[in-house]
């Protein structure tokens, strides 16, 4: 946004009865900006003008408005030359709608010199998009820079954006490319601009194209390696994405739950089970990612598919104990006695049956594989007796009571 105090030269060229007149340098007919001359500003307006652009240059915002605000000009240049300097000062206070009302009536004059007329298109359109009329701005810019003769980076992109906020992402790709090209360093928001609009346009390769050619440009900015690690994700390129996402983590970028639990789950689709478990553990621990039950599940899972079979029954029960599941207490059994811890497996079915499973058998099968390890066939015996009264796991039950009772025969247990 222009500042009033950019207009200052302007006012006191018009005051001392000045004119504004294109370099010598300039052929005439050339460009519109050049051929177009500025005059001085009335006599009995010009006294009030003087008057604000002192109160102004005073600080005295309030004061040089009250003065412009009473003139009333008849001339058609003196109106354009008056409301272009009362629209600075309420754009400058951030009255955006009684700015662009001012504006405008400067624009659609069309009677100030070129400097100032080309200076009022320019504060007019970036006025009409802070309003968000988009629509308007783009044919303000353009007007701009057929009387200017000028191509400028900023006003192809701020083009850009309002043809993206219309969602008219067609037109959005030619804009950036010209501003991209205009600009001698680069600039990331004319690159936004295309991956936004690709992105819209579900042409995700291109969005990636996008994102390869920002990231070498824009090399710290973290949040372009994530992006392209989630486009990768979109076009099913998983290596790619693995990739990316453990450079981002390596290099501190990954700052999200969402993105780290990402990160975990490929690792352990790509077979590295125990890492995944190790990111996904240390992150947690860390309360990144939220300590609820399912998220100890998947942990527990990452655990149990390294063959981390103690770990994860660990996290299984902490799952477990968050509802009292007893499908998960089973889980957590199952897999101690996987890890051939069977005294601690007992507890552990017991609290299973408490809660509550679909199938009793599966832990009473369970119990009487532990006490048989333990070579407690009494016990053994008992939970195989309970274990034939589900029919899922009555046959498997029977075989064992059998091998069981020939034990006992053998030791001189009585059953």
């Amino acid at each position: 946004m222009a500042k009033a105090n950019n207009i200052a030269t302007t006012l006191l060229a018009g005051l001392m009865g000045l004119a504004l007149i294109a370099p010598a340098t300039a052929a005439k007919g050339e460009c519109p900006i050049d051929n177009r001359k500025s005059q001085a500003v009335g006599q009995s307006a010009g006294k009030k003008v003087q008057k604000a652009f002192n109160l102004y240059s005073e600080e005295d915002t309030a004061g040089a408005l009250e003065v412009l605000l009473e003139i009333d000009a008849k001339d058609d240049f003196d109106k354009a030359y008056v409301s272009r300097f009362i629209g600075n000062l309420y754009a400058e206070q951030g009255k955006i709608p009684t700015a662009l009302k001012y504006m405008k009536i400067a624009v659609d004059s069309d009677q100030l010199g070129g400097t100032d007329h080309a200076a009022s298109l320019k504060l007019y359109a970036d006025l009409l998009m802070m309003e968000k009329q988009f629509s308007k701005a783009v044919p303000v810019y353009q007007d701009w820079m057929e009387f200017t003769c000028k191509e400028d980076a900023d006003v192809y992109t701020r083009i850009g954006v309002a043809y993206s906020e219309t969602k008219q992402y067609d037109k959005v790709i030619p804009m950036a490319d010209k501003a991209i090209a205009l600009n001698k360093e680069p600039k990331k928001g004319p690159f936004q601009l295309k991956l936004t609009s690709y992105y819209n346009t579900k042409q995700y390769q291109k969005s990636i194209d996008v994102l390869e050619t920002m990231i070498p440009l824009f090399i710290d900015d973290k949040r372009l390696w994530v992006q392209l690690a989630q486009f990768y994700l979109l076009v099913e390129d998983y290596k790619k994405a693995l990739a990316t996402y453990n450079i981002s983590y390596l290099n501190g970028y990954l700052e999200t739950d969402g993105n780290v639990r990402r990160l975990a789950q490929l690792l352990s689709q790509n077979g590295s089970h125990y890492r995944a478990a190790k990111i996904w553990e240390k992150h947690m621990n860390e309360g990144l990612i939220p300590t609820n039950e399912k998220n100890l599940k998947d942990l527990a899972g990452f655990f149990q598919r390294a063959k981390e079979h103690r770990t994860a029954a660990k996290y299984f029960g902490k799952a477990a104990d968050v509802n009292k599941d007893g499908e998960l207490y089973l889980k957590q059994g199952i897999l101690l006695v996987q890890a051939e811890r069977h005294k601690e497996s007992i507890p552990v079915f017991e609290k299973a049956l408490k809660a509550g499973i679909k199938n009793p058998g599966e832990a009473h099968i369970q119990m009487m594989l532990a006490h048989l390890s333990l070579k407690q066939l009494k016990s053994a015996y008992k939970y195989a007796k309970l274990a034939k009264k589900d029919s899922k796991t009555k046959k498997h039950a029977t075989s064992y009571e059998g091998f069981i009772q020939e034990k006992a025969k053998l030791y001189g247990v009585t059953l």
